[in-house]
């Protein structure tokens, strides 16, 4: 008998692993980049915690996806129609799963604006707020009141590094972001008496589709009321130097895709989440002086005035990114 009871309490100590409850992850903007990284990655996780529902706007863009998927497609692992714009979209997919249980919300959907303000349209402006700001407040409103009265939740929130600090050409991108961080922000307040977490996490640069149509973008933008000093920089110093930012820089999108994932898995998940640590030092000029003068300074002269130190620093960062890549390997 001694020795059936010792046998049932040996079996019992992997039961907690072995039945722990799978958690749905609804994850946003999964046709490319980070989004389908992050779908794969948790779908094929070796502990089988996580049931993926991994929502793009057009379904005709998810044969990438599958593929990657493999094994995990249809077990662990459902492809689901969601435009974060649409209100009776967001709906519609939320609905479609069980018990609209959504355990972990991934906010990834987005996109990017580069170049001098006055050659944006207010209506491409519009729309990219539609998407990267309000497309979050339609997913946080249909989502978050199912949390709260299951007293438990987490909301991740693909956020960026120009959430926190503005960049040159950036400027409605950035806003964007700034908007995003102030509403998680302040949101996360309320969230916590709820039981609810929300993260948000910042990358640098990433090298992805995301990428690639910022530049094919830039190239057949109407610049023609841009004033030719305004020209020279955007052209002969940040398109030409920030493609050298992200191969000096550049994160894998697997690469950030593990860093979510510890986020999601944590005990304790932060509210802020840099995945690039070369980025701390930028990030922390701005905490150093109430007054904004300091970063901004800083950035100024070394764009303007010490630009082969700023080449060489790119130098500096392309060896040291190398150096890293080569020990992970």
């Amino acid at each position: 008998m001694v020795l059936f009871l010792r046998f049932v309490s040996y079996s019992f100590a992997f039961l907690p692993q072995a039945t722990m409850a799978v958690r749905n992850v609804l994850v946003t903007g999964c046709s490319s980049g980070i989004g389908l990284a992050l779908a794969v990655r948790l779908a094929r996780d070796e502990l089988k915690r996580f049931r993926v529902f991994a929502t793009m706007r057009n379904l005709e863009k998810s044969e990438a996806l599958k593929e990657q998927a493999g094994p995990a497609l249809d077990k662990m692992l459902e492809i689901k129609e969601l435009d974060v714009t649409s209100e009776d979209s967001i709906r519609r997919c939320v609905n479609s799963i069980p018990q609209r249980r959504v355990d972990v919300l991934v906010n990834n959907a987005g996109f990017g604006l580069i170049g001098p303000v006055e050659s944006q349209s207010m209506a491409s402006i519009q729309n990219l707020f539609d998407t990267n700001f309000f497309g979050l407040v339609r997913l946080i409103q249909e989502i978050f009141p199912d949390m709260k009265r299951r007293k438990r939740g987490h909301i991740v929130v693909m956020s960026s590094v120009l959430g926190l600090q503005g960049l040159l050409f950036n400027d409605i991108y950035s806003a964007s972001k700034f908007a995003v961080e102030g509403f998680c922000e302040s949101l996360a307040l309320q969230a916590l008496k709820f039981g609810i977490r929300i993260s948000l996490i910042e990358p640098g640069p990433v090298l992805s589709e995301f990428e690639r149509k910022l530049y094919e973008e830039a190239a057949s933008m109407d610049l023609s009321g841009v004033d030719k000093e305004t020209l020279d920089i955007f052209h002969n110093f940040y398109l030409a130097y920030s493609k050298e930012v992200f191969t000096a820089l550049g994160q894998t999108p697997e690469e950030v895709a593990e860093h979510v994932l510890k986020v999601i898995t944590s005990e304790n998940p932060p509210l802020r989440y840099q995945t690039n640590s070369f980025y701390t030092p930028i990030t922390t000029l701005k905490h150093a002086d109430p007054s904004g003068n300091l970063p901004l300074n800083a950035f100024h002269q070394m764009i303007f005035q010490h630009d082969r130190l700023f080449k060489a620093s790119l130098s500096l960062l392309k060896m040291l990114q190398w150096r890293k890549r080569r020990d992970m390997d």
